[in-house]
């Protein structure tokens, strides 16, 4: 459905994105994910037509963003990282504010206003002023307001920065009741372990480059191979020779072609040291590791 095209972007000297290409099927969820200060923001606001000076072109259902920037932006939900409502209004009121930019009047415009506030859980609330509701809420809102055209692509830019984890479990239900409802979803975050639980397919991305991509299944099959995770007061890179450790958490990872035979190799060297670990076990790869083996660091905030 959406083609991403040699996109890049430099903001005076700064270079933000650099040729990026990356394709995502219609109905799917889309991870776009890496730390902050990636690029992600930025790419997001070029696919919801905020950002209108970069280079490379996109491509919706084969319509280019270049030429029908207006026929896709009708077709697109955006939901930016930082709460976009009027809060000194109520919920209902931010609604018909949106429905209206939206071109939403009448009849349709209140019917879409009842679904929504329904699909976000705030009916009950939606007579109350946006300042009285938590961040949860507002986060609610913010993604209701963009739903109000029915779009068939939502953008969300990281719209769990923040919240609790009830509220961050109501909004996965409203991103899931979206896919099944056939909706093509970009969700972009740093959280990994909401992009693995959400999305079909993934974009790793870091220092405004795409550094790993493809089906999630697919993405963690092929880089992750298992190995052990030990942690505890006496093990240590010393201990652990002759083997090479990684540091991870409070313990380490020992990657080896034949886990099994490595852990053998590791308890008979504990023993030998009268070491005892709090915990050792087989560790299977996650995105967050895959994406420290392909680029050397950790996620950060910055």
């Amino acid at each position: 459905m959406i083609k991403i095209d040699h996109v890049s972007k430099t903001y005076d000297a700064a270079q933000a994105l650099t040729d990026i290409n990356l394709e995502i099927a219609e109905g799917t969820c889309f991870g776009l994910v890496g730390p902050n200060g990636a690029g992600k923001s930025t790419l997001m606001k070029i696919l919801a037509g905020i950002i209108l000076d970069f280079d490379g072109d996109m491509f919706f259902n084969g319509h280019g963003v270049s030429n029908e920037r207006m026929f896709i932006k009708k077709q697109i939900g955006y939901i930016p990282q930082d709460i976009c409502l009027e809060e000194t209004l109520t919920a209902r009121d931010n609604l018909l504010l949106f429905g209206h930019l939206y071109g939403l009047s009448g009849k349709k415009l209140h019917e879409r206003i009842e679904a929504v506030l329904e699909q976000i859980g705030l009916t009950n609330r939606s007579k109350d002023v946006v300042l009285s509701f938590s961040g949860g809420m507002k986060r609610r809102l913010n993604i209701g307001c963009a739903l109000l055209h029915e779009p068939a692509v939502i953008i969300m830019d990281e719209p769990t920065v923040g919240i609790d984890p009830q509220s961050r479990n109501s909004i996965f239900t409203i991103i899931k009741q979206l896919k099944a409802a056939g909706s093509t979803i970009i969700y972009s975050s740093h959280y990994m372990e909401e992009v693995e639980q959400l999305c079909d397919s993934v974009g790793l991305i870091d220092k405004g480059r795409v550094v790993e991509g493809g089906q999630m299944q697919e993405l963690l099959e092929r880089h992750g191979k298992p190995s052990l995770f030990i942690s505890g007061d006496a093990i240590g890179p010393k201990s652990l020779e002759p083997l090479t450790a990684m540091k991870k958490g409070d313990g380490y990872l020992v990657n080896s072609e034949d886990p099994m035979a490595t852990l053998e190799q590791l308890i008979a060297s504990l023993r030998s040291q009268d070491i005892k670990p709090k915990r050792l076990e087989l560790y299977y790869p996650r995105l967050e590791d895959i994406f420290f083996t392909l680029t050397g660091t950790q996620l950060r905030d910055v």
